[in-house]
C-alpha cells in the first residue's frame, strides 16, 4: 500500500484506497496506555459531570488516537481544535524540522483525517501549523482541557505550555506528554520549570503524562483518588514534590473505559464491533503502520503490543 517516490523524493500523495481503515480503536497507531485512557476517561467526564464549559486543543495529534478520544466527550456547542504541522515544510527552525523528519517524515494530515473519520462524522477544526500560532488562533480563557504532545525541543515545549496556560479556563486541565521519558529531557525540563515558576499545580502523574491545572488541583485529587480506589486494580501513591502535593497513579491492570467504536468494526451481525475485537483490524493496521511510519516507529509499536500494552 506504500506508494512510490516522486522525483523530489517525496512519497506521492495517499489515495483513497490507501487511506488507513481502523476497526477499533486499538487498530489507529500510536501511544496511548491503559492508565491515560482511564485518566483521560475521567478527567473529561467528570467535566461533563460537573457542568464546566469550553472548548478542547491538542497541540500535535500524531496519527489522531487521542484526538479520537477527546472528540468522545465534546458538546455540540465546544469546539475541538488539533493543531499539528503534519506534512507541512513549516517548522518554526531547523531543530523542528530534524525532529519532524527523523521521527515522523511519514505523517500526513490525511491519514490523520482518515483514523479520525473512521470513528466521527466530522473533523475536528485542523490547524496545520507550528504551535506556536496557538496564541492568535485560541481565545484566552475558552479551553477546559489541553493535551501538549508536539514538539519535544524545550523552547517549543517551554511556549507551548505558556500557551495552554493562556488558553485555559481558571480550573482547566493541560496534559503533558512525555515529561519523563529519557529521550524528551526538554519536556521534562520545561514541565518542572513550569511547576516552579509559572504557577502550574500538578494534579497527578502516569508513567506518560503530567495532568496539572493553574487553579486548585484538591478537588480534582481528592476526587480522583476516590475513584480509582472504587475502581479497584490501580497503583496510587501520594508524594509532596516542591511543595505540591502529587498523586501518582498506575492502572495498567485495570479495566479500560468505554473507548469510540470504528465505523469499519464489524461482527457476525452487522452491528458495529465492541472495541479490541478483530483480528483483521489489528492486521490491517500493522500494514497501515508498515506503509506510513518511520521503521523505528513501527518497531516500538509492535513491541508495546506484544507487551500488552494500549
Amino acid at each position: 500500500m506504500s506508494t512510490a517516490p516522486v522525483a523530489d523524493g517525496k512519497r506521492a500523495p495517499l489515495t483513497h484506497e490507501e487511506l488507513p481503515a481502523p476497526r477499533s480503536f486499538d487498530d489507529v497507531p500510536g501511544w496511548f496506555y491503559r492508565t491515560d485512557l482511564i485518566l483521560f476517561d475521567w478527567f473529561l467526564d467528570r467535566q461533563r459531570r460537573i457542568g464546566e464549559r469550553g472548548d478542547l486543543l491538542e497541540m500535535g495529534a500524531y496519527m489522531g488516537k487521542s484526538a479520537v478520544m477527546m472528540q468522545s466527550y465534546l458538546r455540540p456547542e465546544e469546539t475541538f481544535t488539533v493543531c499539528d504541522l503534519f506534512d507541512s515544510d513549516a517548522a518554526p527552525d531547523e531543530a523542528n524540522g530534524r525532529e519532524m523528519r527523523g521521527s515522523y517524515s511519514t505523517l500526513t494530515r490525511r491519514a490523520f483525517e482518515a483514523n479520525f473519520l473512521s470513528f466521527h462524522d466530522e473533523l475536528p477544526r485542523v490547524v496545520q501549523a507550528p504551535t506556536s500560532v496557538v496564541p492568535d488562533e485560541i481565545a484566552p480563557g475558552s479551553c477546559r482541557y489541553v493535551h501538549v504532545d508536539a514538539s519535544h525541543l524545550y523552547a517549543h515545549v517551554r511556549g507551548d505550555i505558556q500557551a495552554a496556560c493562556q488558553a485555559l479556563t481558571p480550573e482547566g486541565v493541560v496534559v503533558l506528554d512525555d515529561y519523563r521519558s529519557e529521550h524528551t529531557p526538554g519536556v521534562a525540563c520545561a514541565t518542572w520549570q513550569a511547576v516552579l515558576e509559572s504557577g502550574l499545580r500538578p494534579i497527578c502523574v502516569s508513567g506518560h503524562k503530567f495532568y496539572g491545572t493553574w487553579g486548585d488541583p484538591g478537588p480534582w485529587q481528592d476526587e480522583l483518588h476516590a475513584a480509582l480506589r472504587e475502581r479497584g486494580k490501580c497503583w496510587l501513591q501520594w508524594q509532596e514534590v516542591a511543595g505540591h502535593r502529587l498523586l501518582l497513579v498506575g492502572a495498567r491492570k485495570a479495566d479500560a473505559p468505554p473507548l469510540p467504536p470504528s465505523r469499519h468494526g464489524k461482527v457476525a451481525h452487522g452491528e458495529p464491533a465492541r472495541n479490541g475485537g478483530g483480528g483483521g483490524g489489528r492486521k490491517a493496521a500493522k500494514k497501515v503502520a508498515a506503509d506510513l511510519l518511520p521503521p523505528v516507529v513501527t518497531r516500538a509499536l509492535v513491541k508495546a503490543r506484544g507487551n500488552g500494552r494500549k
